[in-house]
């Protein structure tokens, strides 16, 4: 794409390193925010320059937050005695969006992926684990739920999980596959995802 402004090219090539995002949309977007009052351009780069720089992961679920503690694990009204396991932060706003769950989470950061070079070492797999036992000293977790894509990298990781979790003696259930085998969670819509949550079966490698 040859442009008139080194200026523009320089914005639109870095616009179009978002994902979904090609030469054509980000020329569209650079020029809309060329137009825009200089103020609201200069709010958008100093909001994305903070989230960068001062985001920081929940100490406890990995999630994002603004603390070091996110304001699900910090909160009284959740329930503590139960953990949804989850791939990334995507998939905690696509349950909470459901509004049918009121535990707790934990952020794996991943599946496990031989292909991609994945083991369960680069998860925070040793995390949840040692967050169960500690969770025995005040309030012990009861039911860890396995809310994964149905994909082989997350039935893999389901499978890993369940036999490393057997130790604990926690009850370990996954969701129900109201979610299409093959599908990922974040792209499932809300009725099905909460239903499936809410229908969650006991999990079994048998």
């Amino acid at each position: 794409m040859n442009l008139p402004s080194k200026l523009i090219e320089d914005a639109v090539t870095e616009i179009s390193r978002l994902p979904g995002i090609g030469k054509k949309t980000a020329l569209r977007l650079a020029l809309h925010l060329l137009k825009q009052h200089e103020a609201h351009t200069e709010a958008l780069a100093l909001s994305l320059t903070r989230m960068r720089q001062e985001i920081k992961y929940c100490k406890t679920c990995h999630t994002i937050s603004d603390d070091e503690e996110c304001s699900i694990c910090k909160s009284h009204k959740r329930d503590s005695t139960t953990i949804c396991v989850v791939e990334d932060i995507r998939d905690v706003l696509a349950i909470e969006n459901t509004n049918q769950y009121n535990g707790k989470y934990h952020v794996l950061g991943g599946v496990i992926s031989p292909i991609q070079g994945i083991g369960p070492e680069e998860l925070t797999i040793e995390s949840l684990v040692s967050r169960i036992s500690e969770s025995a000293k005040n309030e012990p977790v009861k039911e860890i739920i396995l809310a994964l894509s149905a994909t082989m990298e997350g039935d893999t990781t389901a499978f890993y999980l369940g036999k490393r979790l057997k130790e604990t003696g926690v009850s370990i259930s996954t969701i129900a596959r109201g979610i299409p085998v093959g599908g990922e969670l974040e792209f499932t819509d809300e009725v099905t995802l909460g239903r499936s949550i809410m229908t969650r079966i006991n999990y079994s490698q048998e």
